[in-house]
């Protein structure tokens, strides 16, 4: 047996830092690698060493596998863990480690190969007796009749990348006249995000469950499951949620579902922790969709249900230890489920979202475990993938579990960025959601709300909490209010205001101090009484019209996000004197977020109608599509080209048209 000393992770964010906790708990000393933009992030601090890779795109950092090897050796590692995503599933790398000497905590090179091209491994399941969907690879070179190829499958059909996932260089594919600019555009998004752009068309099914099953195998033959994950909440092809176990499951279809995966994992020999996925129809018939060969995002639920730790087993099985359970030892205690909190804009398409972390805190006695990647102050670029932390929660049962971790994430402070918090916990107390009705087609058949609208007195506590808060600290720091003049606690015109807008509202807000401590207000109309028990760094303990809370205000500049029990105001006060206003310019189209511009559809004096592709964006490896709003209308001007880098609210083009 090789024992590990000091474990590299190649890899970075919280996938790094929940490995590293595992290392460490096994005696194990631990190695990071880092881009330049994470030279601060907690992962880097948090290891024995870190490595700088130099450079600030995965391309130059992360996926370049020399750099990665030579990290390892200049720090004295005798291991490699690669994490998720990244370098985890190419064979290449996993071959380049092995021959470097170093042990790959993983499956084998060989296995991986024969799960990363898609296609392949669609064969060799079918050989194997496992169901698949009818699939079909689309030539490279790009004159390939594709509504030829799309015919024996049938609309609608599935555009995926051969060497992908996480829904990247993927596409739905309704009509014909849709395959040649889907194949297109997943060609580019697949070479980008995995180097290669091979892609195939599958049969898609409308509203599917996505079904997937944890396997374990060792070097000595021992393979068994650990039941299975739901992971149907998607956007964007990606997972949000995910729970073990599944609530469509029943004990009969768990064995056939249990079987087949583990029969899948026999025909490549695999050893480590890897996951089969599945997708299951209204019918109870499920078809296998692809083996991922490493640890997955989702892999906390199963731990909760089981009690393994499977980065443990995964170090266990690459240092050449048989496995130390057997399926009849294993067993379902209770119903976990995982919510992916990302900076993205659910709002707006659910385009990722960058900025500075200005406030991340858990909720203290949080029945919850966090695995996050940020903490206060960190920066969420442009350049990786946007998820902040998973939150995980583990309960008797499915609807105590949904009902607490939305309660986790609505009492979790993270200010500064947007997020897709509020839109979590609307998904988990929705009722379908409760009902068990998680299908692929979730959000787009119930649209939970996706941004969350406070109460009145919600968003009147925390326009007063700032207010006084901010009173507070001008008394602190010059005693003004003992000079103000007896005798005007009844002249409405001296109370002090402040105008904040929220959602797009004014919330007037004016305050007057009385002889008592206590102040009157007035807030978006609504007269009270208030009285500030406390100011103590960001926290406002305020009482107001006899009802008392604790508030955390956290601001930059003019905005103010005001955390309470039952999720975040935001708040922004307006200046006393406006600036003046920038142009704006009619029928603008601008960049919603950072990105380079790789493909242009229209030219000035083109006509366009609703719905129709102006040009094409790539922002966090993925592609964002640039469409006409307008039923009828005329480009004016197109004020970038291919290959722009842009930033976010740069004007892109401009359209005249009736609306």
């Amino acid at each position: 047996m090789k024992r590990i000393s000091r474990l590299l992770v190649a890899n970075r964010g919280e996938i790094t830092r929940r490995i590293m906790r595992t290392a460490r708990e096994m005696g194990i000393e631990t190695v990071a690698i880092y881009a330049d933009p994470d030279s601060h992030a907690p992962f880097v601090h948090e290891a024995d060493e870190a490595i700088a890779l130099g450079g600030s795109t995965a391309a130059e950092t992360y996926l370049d596998v020399a750099r990665v090897i030579d990290a390892a050796r200049r720090s004295g590692a005798d291991a490699i863990h690669p994490g998720y995503g990244f370098l985890s599933e190419n064979a290449g790398f996993a071959r380049a480690v092995v021959e470097a000497g170093l042990t790959w905590v993983g499956p084998s090179p060989e296995a991986i190969a024969a799960m990363g091209d898609k296609l392949a491994a669609k064969r060799l399941m079918m050989a194997a007796g496992v169901p698949t969907l009818p699939s079909t690879e689309v030539p490279a070179d790009g004159r390939a009749d594709l509504q030829a190829i799309a015919a024996p499958i049938g609309l609608p059909v599935l555009v995926k990348a051969a060497a992908g996932g996480g829904g990247k260089g993927m596409r739905i594919v309704r009509s014909t006249a849709e395959l040649a600019e889907a194949v297109a555009g997943a060609q580019r998004e697949a070479l980008g995000a995995f180097g290669n752009g091979t892609v195939f068309l599958e049969r898609y099914l409308e509203a599917p469950r996505h079904v997937e099953i944890q396997v374990l195998g060792d070097s000595h033959g021992n393979l068994i499951h650990c039941f299975e994950r739901e992971c149907s909440i998607q956007r964007r092809h990606q997972k949000i949620i995910e729970e073990a176990p599944s609530p469509a499951m029943t004990p009969e279809l768990r064995e056939q579902m249990g079987l087949a995966a583990v029969t899948a994992a026999q025909a490549i020999g695999y050893t480590s922790a890897g996951t089969v996925e599945f997708l299951l129809d209204t019918n109870g018939q499920f078809y296998f969709l692809e083996v991922n060969t490493r640890l997955q995002v989702e892999h906390p639920v199963t731990e909760a249900i089981t009690g393994l730790d499977l980065v443990r087993e995964q170090i266990r099985i690459a240092q050449g230890e048989r496995l130390d359970v057997h399926q009849g030892d294993l067993a379902i205690r209770g119903h976990a489920i995982e919510a992916r909190l990302y900076a993205e804009d659910p709002a707006n398409g659910f385009l990722p979202a960058t900025g500075t972390v200005l406030a991340w805190e858990e909720p203290k006695d949080s029945p919850a475990r966090f695995d996050s990647g940020v903490e206060t102050g960190s920066d969420v670029s442009l350049h990786f993938d946007p998820m902040l932390a998973k939150v995980i929660v583990h309960a008797p049962n499915r609807t105590e579990a949904a009902l607490r971790l939305a309660r986790v994430l609505e009492r979790t402070r993270i200010h500064g960025v947007t997020t897709n918090r509020d839109f979590l916990v609307a998904t988990l107390r929705h009722p379908a959601f409760l009902a068990g009705d998680t299908t692929t087609a979730f959000i787009e058949k119930h649209d939970p709300a996706r941004v969350r609208r406070p109460a009145e007195n919600e968003v009147r506590a925390a326009a007063l909490a700032v207010a006084l808060k901010s009173q507070d600290e001008r008394r602190r720091g010059a005693s003004l209010m003992r000079t103000l003049p007896s005798g005007w606690r009844n002249n409405p015109s001296q109370m002090q205001q402040t105008v904040f807008t929220h959602q797009g509202e004014e919330v007037k807000t004016g305050y007057l101090a009385q002889r008592d401590g206590s102040f009157d207000y007035e807030v978006a109309g609504v007269r009270g009484s208030a009285r500030l028990h406390r100011a103590d760094g960001d926290l406002v303990d305020v009482e107001i019209d006899g009802s008392r809370r604790v508030l955390a205000v956290a601001q930059r500049g003019s905005q103010f996000w005001v955390q309470g029990a039952s999720g975040e105001v935001q708040l922004t006060e307006l200046p006393r004197f406006p600036d003046s206003e920038q142009e704006e310019v009619a029928g603008g189209y601008a960049a919603p977020m950072p990105g380079k511009i790789v493909s242009i559809h229209v030219e000035p004096g083109d006509a366009v109608t609703r719905g129709q592709l102006l040009m094409v964006m790539e922002a966090m490896k993925m592609e964002h599509r640039i469409t006409c709003v307008e039923e009828s209308a005329k480009v004016t001007e197109v004020r970038v080209a291919k290959g722009d880098q842009v930033e976010a609210g740069q004007m892109l083009v401009v359209v005249e048209g009736s609306g």
